[in-house]
This record gives structure tokens, sequence and C-alpha cells, in this order.
């Protein structure tokens, strides 16, 4: 499970997947170090099926008595803040989607548990995430979790390769049943805990609401054809998607409307046909490579978590790639992340900027 000697930290968030997954490598005899991180403190809002609460804290904790290990928390909120929450925020104003858990894993999360277990003579990292990492003698291999499902491989294509070499999966090769039954057999007080639904620091899913609390105001606008004849009116692009039909309150049309574009100099937000939402060519730019490629390659690409990755051309440039699907693809969205797969192995990613 784990490919050298060396102390281990536990990365817990309270959760069933983390603490089984620290169940699996006390009962392989590891020596482990739990560690929780506080990212956010909600102002305002239901703490009922979010992360980051402080019954996750304490659920982590319990977890490491249930083990007999240490636990720590480590404080990452002003970074969060800067790194995940401002920049979220951010993306919505210019009419994009943004990808607040690749941001986390890229430049928060993972770097700063490198950085405690450091401190703590930690060799090793391990999490609960569902992908897999192989090592052989061409070196590491980033992959798909055998339950493509839940596979989390799109969020960790942008951790830095040093952090990486140092990194654990021991759920990649489960299922999230396979985890449940897991944690009933290792006794873990949280085994049949629920899964967390929405973004951390977004617990209702009200977006527009959180911004408006963030930034103390939204951007209401027109609703327009493509033609440029106004439809209605919307309450604010926040919280708007490339692809969204509910929510836009346009009665009395002949036939279903689609969010097609943000434009966030106006705040109109323009709507027409399902067809209208297919598109091929795809502009990625801050990409991150795991292993790089340097001339044109057939590959899959994903486009958004839940989206199928999809047989495309990649042709890679100097901090970014084109992609070509070979067959068009639904909803193509800005500032979400588009990962590349040859095979179940990730190539590397970045984000979209334009269609």
């Amino acid at each position: 499970m784990i490919p050298g000697p060396g102390r281990v930290l536990v990365a817990l968030s309270g959760g069933v997947d983390s603490s089984v997954a620290a169940g699996l490598l006390h009962e392989a005899g590891h020596d482990l170090v739990g560690v929780t991180m506080h990212l956010w403190d909600a102002q305002g809002q239901s703490q009922v099926g979010r992360c980051c609460a402080p019954e996750d804290r304490e659920d982590a904790r319990l977890t490491c008595d249930h083990l007999g290990i240490p636990h720590y928390v480590l404080d990452e909120r002003e970074s969060f803040r800067s790194e995940v929450v401002e920049p979220f925020l951010d993306a919505y104003a210019a009419g994009q989607t943004p990808s607040p858990c690749v941001h986390c894993n890229r430049t928060v999360k993972l770097l700063q548990l490198a950085a405690l277990a450091d401190r703590l003579g930690c060799t090793w990292i391990a999490t609960g995430h569902y992908a897999r990492i192989e090592r052989d003698a061409e070196g590491l291999h980033l992959l798909r979790g055998v339950d493509h499902g839940k596979d989390q491989s799109y969020f960790l294509y942008g951790v830095p390769r040093e952090v990486l070499d140092r990194l654990v999966l021991p759920l990649g090769g489960r299922s999230k049943d396979a985890t449940r039954e897991e944690g009933r057999r290792l006794g873990l007080p949280n085994a049949d805990k629920p899964d967390s639904q929405e973004l951390c620091f977004v617990p209702d899913g009200d977006v527009r609401g959180f911004v408006a609390r963030e930034r103390g105001e939204v951007h209401p606008g027109r609703i327009v054809d493509e033609a440029g004849k106004e439809l209605g009116r919307h309450e604010g692009i926040e919280g708007l998607t490339v692809g969204q039909r509910k929510g836009l309150q346009l009665g009395g049309q002949d036939r279903p409307r689609y969010v097609l574009k943000i434009v966030p100099d106006t705040g109109d937000v323009v709507v027409g046909d399902e067809a209208s939402l297919l598109g091929r060519e795809v502009r990625v730019e801050d990409a991150r490579w795991v292993r790089a490629r340097r001339e044109p390659f057939e590959a899959l690409v994903r486009i958004r978590y839940r989206h199928t990755p999809a047989p495309a051309r990649v042709e890679p440039f100097d901090g970014g790639f084109h992609v070509r699907f070979h067959e068009p693809q639904r909803a193509i969205t800005a500032g979400q992340a588009a990962v590349v797969y040859v095979g179940d192995e990730v190539l590397g990613g970045g984000f979209i900027t334009s269609v």
C-alpha cells in the first residue's frame, strides 16, 4: 500500500472516506498522524450537509481516538480565502464557472499538508481520494479510480510532482459501497455518515446568495436570445452557468431555452436552443502536466467533473493546449478544468479560457 518506510500523515476531513483510508493504513501497521484542515467558517449558513464544520473536526478526532493515533488541526483559513474563495468570486464576476476543488488541491490543501508532513517527520501523505498512483521504472502514474462513478483524479492533475511523489491513495481500488463496508468492519464511528453534497463554503448551494454576502452585490441584467432580443430579466450572473435551463423563469416560450453565454460587461445572459450548446474546440491555459508531451496527440479529455472523458486531439503550446473533440460536446464552460487522459492515466490539465 505504501512504497517505502516512513511515518504517514493522513488527511482527515471527518468523512467516511478519509477515515477508512486511515483505518486501512493503521491495520497494515503504519505509523500514522491524523491532520484535519480548518479551511472555512460559515457565517449565517446552515451547517447541514457541509464539510469543514466543527462537527467534522470532531468526527476526525473521534476517528483518531478510535485508532489510537495523534490528531492535529491545521488552520488554513487565510490561504483558503485568498487562493480558493476569492478566485471563485472573481470567476463568477467574469461570467465563468469556477473549479474551486481543483484550485484547492493545486494551491492549498496538499501543499500545506506536505509542509506540515515535513515538520512532523512524515515521509508520506495519505488521503481518501478515489484515484490511484502507480510507480514503475518509468516513474509515477496518476490513474482514475477503479470506480469511475466516484473517480476523483480530475481534482489531482495540478498537484505538484514533488507532492504526488509522496501521495498514498488507499481507496483508489475500491468502490464507495466497499469503503463503507470497510468502515463498519473497522468499527469507525462515522462509517454511516452521509457524504457532503455541496461546496464546503457554499453548503446550501446558493452561489448567488454567497456572492452577495461576500461582495455586497450581484449583477442583474437582461436575458436575450441569440439575435439580442430581450426575453426577460435575471437576478444576477453569479450562480448562472452555461447549459443551465432551470431558474431562468422564462415563461411563455415555445421551446426550452438554455444559457449559451454570459456577458459580464453588460450583464446580458444569452439563451438559445440546446443544439447551440454543442462545440468541439477548446483553448486551455495555466496547464500543469503529470506526464507532459510536446507534440500533438490523441487522448480523452474531461471538461468538468461529471463529464465522461471524450476522444479528442490535444495540441500543446507554451502554458496550455488546444483541444478538438472528435464529436461535439455539450456546454463547454470557461473556468472549468479540462483534464487529459490516455486510457485511465492522467497526463495533465488546465483551465478552459475560450470555446
